[in-house]
């Protein structure tokens, strides 16, 4: 059962690259959480890892297009990276500690987050770019 299931209607920025960095975050989230339901810690901690260095990958991505053609909401955006990163990297550091577990709480966290942002954060981004000749 997929977490999360990834549409043009609802997430596309029409910014390609960043649309298929969105779609794989989804496939890596819902391959986590596939392994949360297994039970599998081992796999949980490969995939949280798999995934939290992919996210930290867009999210540079995203970050060097809004320098590369001066994006004006950019401070605002890299602040609700910063914010999430920071988060996903102290859960990835306690659960590697065996002080946590990654459960379907934690996945509804990150569902969340993107359900949010990608609709109301990054779509903002698309008409930007596309008028500067990012496609």
């Amino acid at each position: 059962m997929s977490l999360i299931s990834w549409t043009k209607e609802k997430f596309a920025t029409n910014v390609a690259a960043h649309d298929q960095e969105h779609q794989e975050i989804f496939r890596l989230l819902n391959s986590l959480g596939e392994a949360v339901g297994a039970g599998d810690r081992a796999k949980v901690g490969e995939r949280l890892d798999a995934l939290i260095a992919y996210v930290a990958d867009h999210f540079a991505a995203e970050e060097a297009n809004f320098a590369k053609y001066d994006y004006p909401a950019t401070a605002a955006h890299k602040a609700e990276h910063d914010k999430l990163v920071a988060t996903c990297l102290d859960v990835q550091k306690k659960f590697h500690a065996g002080e946590t577990e990654i459960t379907g709480d934690t996945a509804a966290f990150v569902v969340g987050w993107l359900t949010d942002h990608i609709p109301n954060i990054d779509k903002l981004y698309g008409p930007y770019l596309n008028a500067k000749g990012v496609a």
